[in-house]
């Protein structure tokens, strides 16, 4: 840290130097800081003699002087701002009072007599140079190891926060992620951003590997250090799996990939580099390589688990303490119960179920799998002899029958058809948002309590998921997997649904008759028609329940506004109409349509109350998406809310902004900083939206989106209709996705590993 006249230094750059005299708000989790600051200098010159600044910090004190910069901003409530982006304590220059500073008690173990060495031998800087290079004190007489050492630790744990956090900043790092830095490695921080920068890639949220690797280029890093090599292999590894839904990630694929990432002009990485990287990182249990596939550890376990509870589960007997009569009896009672006869392939299916130890049961929109899956519960009950009425059980007890799926709204559906509790698979296995294997409270320790578990919209359902949850069923517990094949695969790693399919060692039943009940539906019509890779003629014919619009990318957005504007003059709400786009950028893309339709639906009047975030304005009526899990509030990835109210309290700080949300009666009160977990959901992906289903579902179709339109994608998008279906844009870009019936090639030896007769080959 220079003691230097920082003003000097940066005479272009705005700043100010000042004491800090109250701290008006401060959240100790971020960092986040409202200060209000004597000025004594600054550049341009401050119109005001004290000045509100906000910004990240570490720590900040009162009656210190500190220098900032950054830039004035006027927020539309609270008035100008400084908006901090680098920040240093000042320390002072002359020599008596830096004197008394390194003697005062922020320093204990340095007193006035050395204080006075150290200024005498190093000057004015005398804390960046001992803090640069320690051995310096080996210079000055009478200073044990002891004691330097103290002098050092003493100075550093004072000041070696604010030359961390500049250097931070000066590489590239925002504020609030050099604090999140700073709060992980403490009076560390200094040490492993000089010594180990590519450490910050395992270990900090928030930080890939081309920051590290800017800071490690920086500070002189040689291009074919291990740590860097490792650092880049697993970027590569990582962004495989999550990017594009890899269990495993090839050898040859990954080293290409890696000199791609890591090679330059001047240095090229060789082969035994990487190799020696792969075993180091083996080593340190950061992956797994078996044979010519390299995993993440987590996902090689987790695939590995599953299959050894699989296996488990159908090496069970079939439940067959039911007789062809008494499972008749049951089935006959509940066909008169619910007024309805059940076909032929759903009483198999109904008959496999209630006999299995694990069944898949597929099909398509309209196909009955809810009626199915209501049979298999009523009848299930009859032949073990419990009740389905939840009043008749102590609030400790057990109930029998366990329904959860992906998303709040996927087994919201579930409790509606059914009539039982249903609920998300995080919150069935007590997930409670830690990291690792604490971050589910039931597993093999503590499994699941029940007799029956059915599963729904199983295609969502990624790798890491189907461990955990196959972990914590009971031996005697009977799995039902339901879920629509044609469907996309999982966001996260792996295709469980497809892989098990394919595996055809799992008791399948497949429900194609669309029944009675879906005639004259066009939508599923449509549906089953791309299923089979074929459009009907009447496509772009008006249906009562279905429209086609032609439009190019120019005129979609303007034609989707149309749409939604007559929607809402109809008497529907916007949280009845969703907008579904294969891709977030362009002028028909989720972003640019989320701002058009919220123009629509909810304009931000001069009046209204608004909080900022991001790119983003929010104020009443808003609708919105939950983005991740949040357990401690009860809401999921994937539930749609609206926005509640937003209020203030009393201090000046837009940190505490409070902005109720309401996911479909349930409240949740979250503060500014948590708006990182929401976005707005007028237009959602169509990866988004799986798992629910919307009274009126608009979807652009633009050759503009090409190297997203497959089959799935827009089979996937047009089955979340309930009511109404409108597809606008160039019937070319839905022929283009009919035809492309091609399917992500993803790597995963789940369906391998299944077929294997036994687990010898696992790496161990």
């Amino acid at each position: 840290m220079s003691s230097v006249s920082y003003e000097n230094d940066l005479p272009s750059k705005s700043f100010i130097s000042g004491t800090v005299v109250h701290v008006i708000f401060r959240n100790e989790e971020n960092g986040y800081t409202v200060l209000i600051v004597k000025v004594r200098k600054s550049h341009p010159k401050a119109d005001e003699k004290k000045v509100t600044v906000v910004g990240y910090f570490p720590s900040v004190e009162t009656d210190e002087r500190y220098y900032f910069e950054g830039v004035f901003k006027e927020h539309p409530r609270f008035g100008k701002q400084y908006h901090v982006q680098i920040y240093k304590k000042e320390i002072p220059t002359e020599k008596e009072a830096l004197i008394a500073y390194l003697s005062s008690e922020r320093f204990p173990g340095i007193g006035k007599k050395t204080a006075s060495v150290l200024v005498e031998n190093f000057g004015e800087n005398v804390i960046e140079k001992i803090l640069n290079d320690p051995d310096k004190l080996k210079k000055l007489s009478g200073l044990n190891q002891k004691r330097r050492q103290n002098i050092y630790q003493t100075m550093l744990e004072n000041q070696g926060m604010e030359q961390a956090m500049t250097m931070l900043t000066r590489y590239g790092f925002g504020m609030e992620l050099a604090v999140k830095i700073y709060n992980a490695y403490r009076e560390r921080t200094f040490d492993v951003i000089q010594d180990t920068p590519y450490q910050l890639v395992w270990d900090i949220e928030g930080v890939g590997f081309y920051k590290a690797d800017k800071l490690g280029k920086s500070l002189g890093i040689k291009r074919d250090d291990p740590e860097r090599v490792k650092a880049g292999m697993l970027y590569i590894l990582y962004e495989k799996t999550m990017q594009d839904g890899h269990v495993y990630v090839p050898w040859s694929l990954l080293t290409q990939e890696s000199r791609h990432l890591l090679n330059d002009s001047q240095n090229k990485i060789s082969n035994e580099l990487l190799e020696s990287a792969l075993l180091e990182l083996a080593e340190e249990d950061k992956l797994i390589q078996e044979d010519d596939r390299v995993y993440m550890a987590s996902l090689y376990f987790a695939e590995k688990g599953f299959v050894t509870k699989v296996k488990k589960l159908l090496e069970r007997e079939e439940e067959a303490a039911f007789s062809e009569a008494e499972f008749l009896k049951a089935l006959g009672k509940t066909e008169e119960q619910f007024g309805i006869e059940y076909a032929d392939h759903q009483k198999e299916a109904i008959q496999k179920a209630v006999h299995s130890p694990l069944m898949i049961l597929t099909g398509g929109p309209g196909t009955g799998k809810t009626t199915v899956i209501r049979a298999i519960v009523e009848i299930f009950s009859k032949l073990h002899g419990f009740s389905l009425d939840r009043s008749t059980y102590k609030k400790e007890e057990p109930f029998p029958v366990l329904l959860a799926a992906p998303t709040g709204r996927a087994a919201k559906r579930m409790k509606e058809s059914t009539g039982l509790k249903a609920s998300t698979i995080h919150k069935l296995l007590g997930y409670n948002g830690v990291d690792g294997d604490e971050a589910f409270e039931k597993d093999e320790e503590e499994p699941l309590e029940g007799k029956l578990l059915i599963i729904d919209e199983v295609s969502m359902v990624d790798m890491w998921l189907a461990n955990q949850l196959f972990r914590s069923v009971p031996e005697d517990m009977q799995v039902i997997l339901v879920g629509d094949e044609d469907q996309l695969p999982s966001v996260g790693p792996g295709q469980v649904l497809g892989d098990l399919l394919e595996t055809n060692i799992v008791p399948i039943v497949s429900l194609s008759v669309v029944y009675r009940q879906a005639e004259g539906s066009s939508i599923i019509n449509l549906a089953h028609s791309i299923k089979k890779g074929m459009l009907p003629h009447d496509l772009m014919s008006p249906c009562k329940d279905r429209r086609f619009f032609s439009c190019n990318k120019i005129q979609t957005s303007d034609v989707i506004e149309k749409v939604c504007e007559g929607a809402v003059k109809k008497g529907y709400s916007p949280l009845d109409i969703q907008v579904l786009a294969p891709m977030y950028k362009g002028p028909a893309g989720v972003d640019a349509l989320n701002k058009t339709l919220q123009q629509l639906y909810n304009p931000h009047e001069d009046k209204k109350r608004k909080v900022l975030f991001g790119e983003t304005t929010y104020s009443k009526g808003d609708v919105i998406l939950q983005l991740i899990n949040n357990p401690e509030e009860g809401v999921f990835n994937g539930d749609r809310g609206v926005v509640e109210a937003i209020f203030e309290a009393k201090e000046t700080a837009d940190k505490q902004m409070q902005i109720v949300l309401s996911f479909e009666g349930k409240e949740v009160t979250y503060t500014r900083q948590d708006l990182n977990q929401i976005t707005l959901a007028y237009c959602t992906t169509i990866h988004k939206a799986q798992g629910s289903e919307f009274p009126i579902v608009v979807v652009p179709m633009l050759m503009a989106y090409k190297r997203m339109l497959q089959r799935n994608l827009l089979y996937t998008a047009i089955t979340r209709a309930r009511d109404y279906l409108i597809l606008c844009g160039e019937n070319s870009a839905v022929e283009f996705a009919v035809d492309n019936k091609h399917r992500e090639n993803r790597h995963t030896t789940l369906k391998e590993k299944l077929l294997e007769k036994d687990n010898a080959s696992f790496h161990e």
